[in-house]
């Protein structure tokens, strides 16, 4: 096991599938390791927590992203795109939208945890807005060239997927190579998302992590007209 009691990844779980570790907590020294590692927290109310490994493991490498013709169309519209301009109301949205409320992951205590993140510069929050309604976000984690999404909202048609246009663009434009979009679903690869093995994942973090690129995008609030 390592320092923070993460046994080797390869002796994850095939069912429940990659499950890894049970209990720990939630610091922020904790869950820096756990993400470089491609380690990430994941349970619900009245459970310890989880810490989870997937095989495969889905990603988006942000030149692969998929922009349909209809897509596009919508982007033209008076959208306006920010990066952590509102992170709370961000997490507040994917953990209330669409019925969530009651049946999600997203709990107080992993509010708390993420928030401090942010606060620290490591947990970042991308917004859509028409006008002044908030209408499609994400937030997740960024460690190098690499950016851990943890979860989007959609407010309007296609409100997430012109968030995850827009995080492909951002990424682009500022070097980061890889989205870790963690457990595939036919949604995320009709955008563009592909499976990696364990290894070929966690040989991507290595080598992209604790490498140092422009923070100046990530670093402070900004926005830009732009989505894709």
């Amino acid at each position: 096991m390592d320092k923070f009691g993460f046994p080797p990844t390869e002796h994850a779980l095939a069912d429940p599938p990659g499950l890894l570790a049970i209990g720990g907590d939630l610091s922020t020294e904790r869950l820096i390791h756990a993400y470089s590692k491609g380690i990430f927290p994941w349970y619900s109310e009245g459970e310890p927590i989880l810490w989870w490994t997937p095989e495969p493991r889905c990603v988006l490498f942000p030149n692969d992203f998929v922009l349909s013709k209809s897509l596009k169309k919508r982007s033209r519209k008076n959208y306006r795109l920010s990066l952590n301009a509102a992170f709370g109301k961000v997490i507040e949205y994917c953990a209330t939208v669409d019925k969530r409320r009651g049946h999600t992951w997203i709990l107080p205590e992993l509010i708390q945890a993420y928030s401090a993140l942010h606060t620290l510069g490591y947990a970042h929050s991308l917004e859509v807005w028409l006008d002044e309604e908030l209408i499609g976000g994400l937030y997740g984690i960024k460690l190098g060239r690499v950016f851990f999404g943890e979860s989007m909202f959609s407010r309007s048609t296609d409100g997430s997927k012109l968030a995850l246009a827009a995080l492909s663009r951002v990424c682009r434009n500022s070097g980061v190579t890889l989205i870790d979009c963690q457990v595939e679903n036919p949604h995320l690869l009709s955008l563009g998302a592909c499976l990696l093995s364990r290894l070929d994942f966690e040989n991507i973090l290595r080598d992209n992590v604790h490498a140092t690129i422009d923070q100046n995008v990530w670093r402070v609030p900004g926005q830009t007209k732009d989505l894709v």
